[in-house]
């Protein structure tokens, strides 16, 4: 892919010189370059402040037995499987 840019004077010279002690063209050096600083950059520091949950104690509704809920779980796997109603007869 073709990409037409300007790259700073001095950033230039330093690609360049690059490229002259490693051997590498200019076009390899420039993508190795950018690359590396993209897969190694620093992390974006973000303004915000973090996000905090405030837990608080939450209780059943009237009706629901806490004790019975692995039965209700089973229950609805067998509706799941079967198509039907738990304890409906085919």
């Amino acid at each position: 892919m073709r990409t037409t840019l300007t790259i700073d004077d001095h950033i230039a010279d330093a690609l360049k010189s690059l490229a002259r002690t490693s051997g590498k063209t200019f076009k390899t050096v420039v993508n190795e370059v950018l690359r590396n600083g993209l897969t190694t950059g620093e992390k974006p520091v973000f303004d915000q402040e973090a996000f905090k949950v405030v837990a608080a104690r939450r209780g059943f509704l009237p009706g629901i037995d806490p004790l019975k809920l692995n039965q209700l779980v089973d229950e609805l796997e067998v509706e799941g499987f079967t198509g039907r109603p738990h304890g409906e007869s085919a």
